[in-house]
């Protein structure tokens, strides 16, 4: 269980430049998507969602997390918003995105179009939270 997240000190006004990271993993994940290269699309579409929440913690709270542990990005977004049912559901998405990470880069799985897809749902809503607040 993480208990509090390292971070370290950004400008905010670097949140765009992280905006400008994550669309472009985003765009790299269509890309890969449409050449049925899925287990690169989804690391792409993982990579995306973390540089979004960095978006939030930067904008946010002038920090950003740093480390290994795409958890502890999940506290900190938790200390720096407000709780609000918006909040919550878009931190369980974020979540279940990272649940993925490792097993998608790491276990030799070899992923299919659906296994993207499912992915690509949470990260559209994950996705649509961050828009909301940028």
């Amino acid at each position: 269980m993480v208990r509090r997240s390292s971070r370290i000190s950004i400008e905010r006004s670097r949140s765009n430049d992280f905006i400008k990271v994550a669309e472009n993993f985003y765009r790299g994940a269509e890309v890969a998507f449409e050449y049925e290269y899925y287990n690169a699309a989804g690391v792409l579409i993982i990579h995306s969602a973390i540089a979004y929440a960095d978006v939030i913690t930067i904008k946010h709270g002038g920090v950003k997390s740093r480390g290994d542990n795409h958890y502890e990005v999940i506290l900190l977004i938790e200390e720096i918003m407000e709780s609000t049912d918006k909040r919550n559901k878009a931190m369980n998405n974020f979540r279940k995105i990272i649940d993925v990470k490792n097993e998608i880069s790491y276990s030799g799985d070899v992923y299919m179009r659906k296994d993207i897809d499912k992915l690509w749902k949470l990260f559209e809503r994950f996705k649509n939270w961050v828009d909301d607040l940028v």
